[in-house]
């Protein structure tokens, strides 16, 4: 009888759980707000090279923007929906897949952020690369025309180590055999600002490659982008370590909330489990 009366105040604490719908719905619209912009980040990226001819796009695949902007928002979107569909179906298999997605990423983060301050030459020489390829296939993508451009005009810069870095590109090579227009030329975004001109002009970097550095410094910025990138860099390390931070508090916040969920849900599945076995029990 002792026994029965034990367990008399256990029905009670059948509607009892575990699981706060404070951490579940929280991590739930986390995710589903990261959900929604990963699928705008796809849609633009999809819509971008629709509207991009077949042979230059597949041509300049390696630096297209868009492509970059679909595999983020993809990775981005398989990752949000294991944490959305996780959390409001309180699966466990899906928040341990979307916590380990989520510390894999920022270690990756972290350890490519370790190695480019240790590897500084060695990341210096992969940005060259990267800058070099994007000044090949300049005319081939307006997406990567337009970023260069806005690049060049930002930093004040021309090249990738020097202004003459765009005899690389086809169109600017400065070869006697080069028969196109704008040989031994640059674009107008290395030309330097005039504050009183209306219109632009796109002509202003003709034949700047043909003249050394001290005649061509009068109309077009002679140094390459990589120094002024460097130097950037160099100067706004509190500004990056914000934006650093920034990544990585979200981060942070959602896999300890996964975290913190998965272990409800298993205290929970062991109060369920407790409950089956005292209903089972004839003193019950």
């Amino acid at each position: 009888m002792a026994r029965r009366a034990a367990g008399a105040a256990l029905p009670q604490g059948e509607d009892f759980s575990f699981v706060s719908p404070l951490v579940k719905f929280v991590l739930f619209f986390f995710n589903m707000l990261f959900w929604m912009i990963s699928m705008v980040m796809v849609a633009v990226g999809v819509y971008a090279r629709l509207l991009k001819h077949a042979e230059a796009a597949m041509a300049c695949l390696a630096v297209d923007p868009a492509i970059l902007l679909i595999v983020v928002g993809v990775l981005i979107f398989l990752i949000t929906f294991c944490g959305c569909i996780g959390s409001l179906r309180e699966n466990i298999c899906l928040l341990q897949t979307f916590s380990m997605c989520l510390t894999v990423v920022f270690l990756l983060q972290l350890a490519a952020g370790v190695l480019g301050f240790v590897f500084s030459d060695k990341a210096r020489g992969k940005v060259s690369e990267i800058i070099n390829g994007a000044i090949v296939h300049y005319r081939d993508d307006l997406d990567l025309q337009n970023l260069i451009d806005f690049g060049q005009r930002e930093f004040s810069c021309c090249g990738g180590v020097s202004y003459k870095d765009w005899s690389q590109n086809m169109y600017f090579n400065c070869t006697a055999t080069n028969p196109s227009r704008e040989r031994c030329s640059v674009p107008f975004s290395c030309c330097l600002r005039d504050a009183d001109e209306v219109v632009i002009n796109t002509m202003c970097g003709q034949g700047m490659q043909a003249m050394t550095y001290l005649e061509a410094s009068e109309f077009i910025y002679t140094n390459g982008c990589i120094d002024k990138l460097v130097n950037w860099i160099h100067s706004n390390l509190f500004l990056l370590g914000g934006i650093a931070l920034g990544l990585a508090i979200p981060q942070l916040v959602g896999i300890l909330l996964s975290q913190i969920l998965v272990n409800q849900i298993k205290d929970q599945i062991k109060l369920q489990l407790y409950n089956q076995q005292h209903r089972a029990d004839p003193w019950y």
